[in-house]
């Protein structure tokens, strides 16, 4: 949602690179492109102006002008600008003293409240409550049902004692909704209530009547990003008229500009606390202002993405297979390489994943092309192998590779590139796990390109061809394994094998991307 955004910032930041000192005009250029870059993402007037004001006026203070890099200084201000109007620090939910927390969810029709109210359900399942959806959007044909059928899909319980499709009474069922948690002992209680397709006083009044009833401990407007300024004027409508604490963003992963989910915040004075940024159930989590802040800005995402690898891998897991690693290229198996893959698969979708990393913004297109069911091809020729053969690749010869090709729907070719790249990825991460460095990664301890010396080194020893052989070929790649098992250090400055766990030091680069203690 935020790519031309995204995009336009970037080429004006690139501008002030390399500048020992800003003017004054030059902060002026810079903040008119970030202006129009604002007003074309159909971010609300008032807030534009605020923000061009702030950040001029600590862009022309001794901040920028005392700093040794302005450039970085003056990118810095933005991003605190830019987080402050995406409402600061990140807005936690607020659980009543005596269970059950009850949640209203409310909203215009079509803005995903009912799928929203699913998605959030599995999310506090997943942080441990037991989570009950109630049915009381009795208006829209289906809603019920539909409920019913998101809550079976997320894995958690649903009341539904009205057929709906204009049957039923929204208000008694979210009372009775109350006292049927209790008893059930659900911590949690979720209520869908109806809405319309604009702002109605039937609305207000259902929506009042049912706030009164059951007296949410949280009240969430449910606000689809994708219709830009109508989002904010709606959000304030509803506001004035029912009255809500916070605000969930639906629809983040469209393709519209994204103006409503950098103005909502600022022009309600109520916080966004959750985005949904997908079809699926899992597409769903907490809002941090910093982090969009980040991405926004191209910086990536690091702390989302280890968050979604510890949710995903277990740490008895990664020492096992760090253990195995540290023995030998030998150890690593394609039944290993196969399982990894399984586990990044499920931290979701590769693309998304990609995109928060740092720096990625400028293979947005790759990334955006990238081909999904690629991972599935993977898994098929693996599994197309004997147990032998996904122990001991080296075994697949010409016979062997027709036989999987068969057996996995694939060309000959395709069984021979993921034998080829899983040889060089067990021996990429056999080299990184006994300290020696990524290949091809310039500038880093024990890696190729961070010197003329070291690439002298490098040609020298591309001299020494590998055996054509299987067998010969993977001694070679033993004996130069055993070899650098003797070095110290790792690729990241992570202490390795002996060393004092005291002396890890992260570089400079990564230093000034923390925030200030």
């Amino acid at each position: 949602m935020f790519d031309t955004l995204s995009d336009r910032l970037s080429a004006t930041f690139k501008n002030l690179r390399g500048k020992g000192r800003l003017s004054e005009a030059d902060i002026d250029a810079t903040a008119r492109e970030i202006r129009i870059a604002l007003l074309e993402a159909d971010v609300a007037l008032p807030v534009v102006r605020a923000f061009i004001k702030q950040v001029k006026e600590r862009a022309l203070g001794a901040e920028v002008s005392k700093a040794l890099n302005p450039a970085q200084q003056f990118i810095k201000i933005v991003n605190e600008e830019l987080i402050g109007v995406l409402g600061g620090e990140t807005r936690r939910l607020r659980f009543a003293k005596t269970p059950p927390t009850v949640i209203m969810l409310a909203g215009l029709q079509g803005a995903g409240k009912t799928t929203l109210a699913g998605k959030l359900g599995l999310w506090l399942k997943q942080q441990g409550h037991t989570p009950m959806l109630v049915a009381a959007d009795l208006q829209r044909p289906n809603a019920v049902n539909q409920l019913s059928v998101v809550a079976e899909r997320a894995g958690v319980a649903v009341f539904a004692p009205e057929p709906g499709n204009g049957v039923g009474d929204p208000v008694r069922v979210a009372q009775d909704s109350i006292t049927y948690a209790r008893d059930k002992q659900h911590d949690v209680v979720i209520v869908d209530t109806a809405g319309r397709l604009g702002i109605d006083q039937e609305l207000m009044q259902q929506a009042a009547d049912i706030r009164d009833a059951v007296s949410p401990d949280e009240i969430l407007f449910v606000v689809d990003a994708m219709i830009g300024q109508d989002a904010v004027s709606t959000a304030e409508a509803f506001r004035d008229g029912v009255g809500f604490d916070g605000v969930v963003l639906s629809k983040l992963d469209g393709d519209a500009r994204g103006g409503a989910a950098l103005s909502v915040a600022q022009v309600t004075g109520k916080q966004i606390m959750f985005a949904s940024n997908g079809e699926k159930l899992d597409d769903f989590d907490a809002f941090h202002p910093d982090r969009m802040a980040s991405r926004i800005l191209g910086m990536g995402d690091m702390l989302t993405l280890i968050e979604k690898a510890e949710q995903t891998f277990s740490q008895q897991e990664a020492e096992k297979m760090a253990a195995k690693l540290a023995k030998g290229p030998k150890e690593f198996t394609l039944d290993d390489f196969l399982a990894q893959m399984e586990q990044v698969r499920k931290m979701g979708s590769l693309s998304k994943l990609l995109g928060m990393m740092p720096g990625m913004g400028q293979m947005k297109d790759q990334i955006n092309n990238l081909d999904e069911r690629e991972v599935d091809r993977t898994a098929a020729i693996i599994k197309s192998m004997t147990p032998a053969e996904r122990a001991e690749p080296t075994l697949i010869n010409g016979s062997r590779r027709a036989r999987i090709a068969r057996g996995s729907g694939v060309d000959v070719s395709a069984v021979k590139n993921l034998v080829e790249r899983f040889f060089e990825a067990r021996k990429m991460m056999s080299k990184m796990a006994q300290g020696g460095g990524m290949p091809g990664m310039p500038g880093m301890p024990g890696q190729g390109g961070g010197s003329k010396k070291k690439g002298k080194q490098q040609k020298k020893a591309k001299g020494k061809r590998q055996s054509g052989n299987p067998m010969k070929r993977k001694q070679q790649e033993e004996a130069a394994a055993a070899r650098k098992a003797d070095s110290d250090g790792n690729a990241f400055g992570i202490p390795g094998p002996g060393q004092d766990a005291g002396s890890f030091e992260l570089p400079q680069e990564f230093k000034d991307m923390l925030p200030p203690k």
